[in-house]
């Protein structure tokens, strides 16, 4: 299985292409997340819409915003909020955690694999096959 996550950007305007990749494809929406994190000494946050894996193909694609979007426990904010009524629209909950920030890594590559990781050893997503 093939597991990728596709960057649409941080969290601004390419938020609403994010909520509309979830509802074009409800019928495969596996997950809405939200991973928090402290970067540059901003809390924010990187909203998460997974798909389940393609039948044929075995591709699983993980759409993110990435660390764009205030952390909403620190601070409310619209961009959030949109995230939330979209769970309530799909009747999904938002899988929240924390992670290390991308920063820490030398190639975004290297901290996609770390969150994969961690999505496969919390059964979020299938393991490695």
């Amino acid at each position: 299985m093939i597991q990728r996550f596709i960057e649409l950007g941080e969290g601004y305007s390419d938020l609403y292409e994010l909520i509309e990749t979830a509802r074009a494809n409800r019928h495969r929406l596996m997950h809405l997340m939200a991973i928090h994190t402290k970067n540059n000494d901003k809390e924010v946050s990187s909203l998460v819409v997974v798909l389940k894996p393609t039948n044929p193909g075995n591709f699983q694609a993980l759409y993110i915003c990435r660390e764009g979007v205030p952390n909403p426990h620190v601070m409310k904010n619209k961009r959030f909020d949109l995230f939330a009524e979209l769970a309530a629209e799909l009747d999904k909950v938002i899988i929240e955690f924390d992670a290390k920030p991308s920063s820490v890594f030398a190639e975004k590559e290297l901290y996609y694999q770390h969150l994969i990781g961690i999505l496969r050893l919390n059964h979020y997503i299938p393991p490695l096959q």
